[in-house]
């Protein structure tokens, strides 16, 4: 055969296993609200598949895990030295969203408001009138830790950013122009608290902050409150081909590479899942892919192996260690089909997408797969059936954005980027083909168990 053209996988893969998959995906994206929450739920199904923590680790098991700072996750299946090398899958588990500032209450016209600040890529305008969650996450002076989840239920109440009626908006602007962040601003109350002139409103909110949570105004300053679409996980289309939801990239690799680590049956070397946080602002930060959390995981293992020189020794771990990097590509879309180039451009339904380099412009900022590494990565592949598609992120000069792979690259391993096609990636609602999810899933199993 002298050309390729990828299979559409709903004529080749099981339905029912398609299905019973995307189901149990459903699942955690409902639940894996923001960083922490996803950090639990793999959390919880690492251990259930008998991974232990680091400080519980004593050589007795061959499965280990860490979480650091709550917000990121390395996890281990050790067969041998693991100095000879690993096979890794790195994802990342932010995602773009509203927070609140640190002093963010304040009263206009009566109305409570809670001020934001966007994180990550968004197009404002999509947050405006969308009905929102609040997720915080509150350290109080004398070390209590408060958790509020507000609108993630049926009847909780929800918050939102009113947007401003048509009629009163018709000037021509820029889109740069015409959604100001310092409007995004979320409604919190309208009601006075009896007996105050000052600010009622948004002292009646304070006082039902205090009366439900223990918190006071001053406490916002040590907390996270992360504002999410309080949307609920759904099957898109006619067929019910396609998944809908919020913080599918990257959320939707995260939950593939541990599914895969958790299943495999026969792997050759030992092998891994990393999950980070920050990679939406450049993977800044001492959770994210620029830290160092990890390298101590590799360390405190590599010692109890009997490794004595441990600097040299991870520097001999990483020249031998083969890492996909897990992250989303952009599906050809047939409404802006001029952005990309069709040839280079993953479809919908058609397998799991290789992204040889991202970066923008001259490839700036990019990991690029060696040739020798993408022929490995393709004979494995091939070996377990798994169907896949080239991807690259739009035209050139045109598009472009970046993943962990550099990261993981300058410490010395071979990377690749790879994961499923998003249809409005970065939107409050984003949509994949449930064929590709599961795909995706395959492929990371077949390369953490046959990868050499």
């Amino acid at each position: 055969m002298l050309g390729y053209s990828p299979k559409n996988l709903w004529l080749i893969r099981s339905r029912d296993e398609i299905e019973a998959f995307a189901k149990e995906y459903a699942r955690f994206m409902d639940l894996a609200r923001t960083e922490r929450m996803a950090i639990k739920e793999c959390v919880l199904m690492l251990e259930e598949a008998g991974y232990v923590p680091l400080e519980k680790f004593d050589g007795s098991t061959d499965k280990v895990y860490a979480v650091n700072r709550g917000k990121s996750l390395i996890a281990l299946h050790i067969l041998g030295k693991i100095e000879d090398g690993l096979n890794l899958v790195a994802a990342h588990i932010d995602a773009p969203r509203l927070d609140l500032k640190p002093s963010p209450i304040f009263e206009d016209e009566r109305i409570a408001l809670g001020k934001t600040h966007y994180y990550g890529g968004v197009k404002k305008y999509q947050w405006l009138s969308l009905p929102l969650e609040l997720h915080g996450y509150v350290v109080k002076d004398s070390g209590e830790v408060v958790e509020i989840h507000i609108g993630q239920c049926k009847d909780d109440p929800v918050f939102v950013i009113a947007d401003l009626l048509p009629h009163l908006d018709r000037k021509d602007q820029l889109v740069s122009e015409k959604f100001d962040a310092e409007k995004l601003n979320i409604i919190l109350g309208t009601i006075p608290l009896a007996g105050v002139e000052k600010e009622a409103v948004k002292t009646y909110i304070l006082k039902l902050l205090k009366d439900r949570y223990s918190i006071t105004e001053e406490d916002f300053v040590s907390g996270e409150f992360q504002l999410v679409p309080a949307l609920k996980t759904r099957s898109v289309g006619f067929d019910e081909s396609l998944i809908g939801a919020y913080g599918q990239d990257d959320r939707i690799c995260a939950f593939t590479a541990v599914k895969a680590l958790i299943s495999l049956k026969n792997p050759q070397r030992s092998c891994g899942v990393i999950l980070f946080d920050r990679e939406e602002i450049g993977s800044e930060g001492n959770a994210g892919a620029k830290a160092s959390f990890y390298m101590l995981f590799l360390k405190k293992i590599l010692k109890l192996q009997g490794c004595q020189d441990t600097s040299l020794g991870i520097d001999e771990l990483f020249n031998k260690t083969y890492v996909i990097s897990a992250d989303v590509c952009a599906a050809v879309d047939p409404m802006y089909k001029d952005v990309v180039d069709i040839s280079n451009t993953p479809r919908l339904g058609y397998g799991v997408g290789l992204l040889r380099y991202t970066g923008s412009g001259g490839k700036s900022g990019a990991n690029e797969a060696h040739a020798e590494f993408v022929g490995k990565v393709r004979k494995v592949l091939k070996e377990s059936d798994v169907v896949w598609q080239v991807a690259t992120l739009g035209k050139v000069d045109r598009g472009g954005g970046g993943t962990v792979a550099k990261f993981l690259a300058e410490k010395g391993a071979c990377v690749i980027d790879m994961g499923p096609a998003l249809l409005g990636m970065h939107s409050p609602f984003e949509l994949v083909s449930k064929a590709d999810l599961y795909e995706t899933y395959r492929a990371y199993k077949a390369l953490l168990e046959k990868l050499k």
